[in-house]
């Protein structure tokens, strides 16, 4: 008897013209989190909501392979979240989200991401932001996508607008015990600024019912 793969996301993968992008795996972790202790961003900025990248080195490695295993063992209809691992070269340098909750209902995703520093500057960040959002537009059916960023860091902002993200209000938060501005953003796929390339998939099909979709 043939059972069914247990796992399909270890299938799925994303081509640009420079990057692969696969859902998360041990291995991979391993090389994500090596690419976390050469840095993420200068000391005296902070760029994500959660602080993570202030944990004592000595904690660091195992609390982030513990954050990405809780989402992929919760992963489910309901609500998903796909950590793409980036890799150029073979290597990985850095991780790409995409979260959907009542994915089935709602066709809405959300995206955040990081590369490690010695990589920034090089339009990596857009290319893999502009993978996830054909791959969600094109090859799952999502009307929205969201985002944010503080109001702080224009790199990622810049990347927004550069991929026809519209602002959508903004939220009050604490961070490093101090008020911060998070701007929301929002695209369609009539505003998202493709690219030049064509995006490839392969494996999505035996995923489909993971993320909420009917089988094809």
């Amino acid at each position: 008897m043939t059972h069914p793969e247990p796992w399909p996301l270890r299938h799925l993968v994303l081509h640009t013209p420079r990057l692969e992008l696969r859902p998360d795996d041990d291995a991979g972790l391993r090389e994500l989190v090596e690419e976390a202790h050469l840095g993420v961003h200068p000391p005296d900025v902070m760029p994500f909501l959660v602080p993570w990248t202030d944990a004592d080195p000595a904690h660091l490695g195992h609390r982030t392979l513990q954050h990405f295993w809780s989402q992929r063992a919760q992963l489910g209809p309901e609500r998903w979240t796909i950590n793409f691992l980036i890799r150029v070269d073979g290597r990985v340098i850095g991780t790409q989200g995409l979260t959907g909750t009542e994915f089935g209902i709602l066709r809405e995703v959300q995206t955040g991401s990081w590369i490690g520093l010695r990589h920034q500057g090089r339009g990596i960040g857009t290319e893999m932001r502009a993978a996830v959002l054909a791959f969600a537009f094109d090859h799952l059916g999502a009307v929205t996508a969201r985002s944010s960023a503080f109001s702080d860091n224009p790199a990622s902002l810049r990347v927004s607008e550069r991929l026809g993200y519209r602002r959508d209000g903004t939220t009050t938060v604490a961070r490093r015990g101090r008020r911060c501005e998070d701007v929301r953003l929002l695209i369609t796929p009539s505003r998202f600024v493709r690219p030049h390339w064509p995006l490839q998939v392969e494996g999505l099909d035996a995923c489909r019912p993971l993320l909420g979709l009917p089988a094809q």
